[in-house]
């Protein structure tokens, strides 16, 4: 999902980017390969977004939501944590996390 961080970083902030140029976005991607451990998309990404797509009537810019999903359900991954979770509200499979709601849990 690197590729999914590149097109924010470097879309405009006027566009809700994050403005930065080529080298400072090549740059955090380096942090973020050194803090998180990351999952290889599988041979059959293709056909696992499909489905998804057809079977969540996934329209538009919508698509690039149901390849993470696609990616995360070929490994498993049952959260997401994320800024937009009613862009992923329409998948039963995943577990919908956002910051605000980690930061707003009482200490266990």
């Amino acid at each position: 999902m690197l590729i999914e961080y590149w097109v924010s970083a470097t879309r405009p902030r006027e566009v809700n980017g994050f403005g930065l140029d080529t080298a400072q976005a090549d740059l955090r991607l380096t942090e973020i390969e050194t803090l998180f451990t990351l999952l290889p998309e599988p041979p059959d990404i293709a056909a696992r977004w499909r489905r998804l797509a057809v079977g969540h009537a996934v329209q538009g810019k919508q698509a690039h939501d149901a390849r993470i999903v696609a990616v995360m359900l070929a490994h498993g991954v049952t959260h997401l944590l994320t800024l937009n979770p009613t862009d992923f509200a329409r998948y039963p499979e995943i577990t919908v996390v956002t910051p605000q709601g980690i930061i707003s849990q009482p200490n266990a």
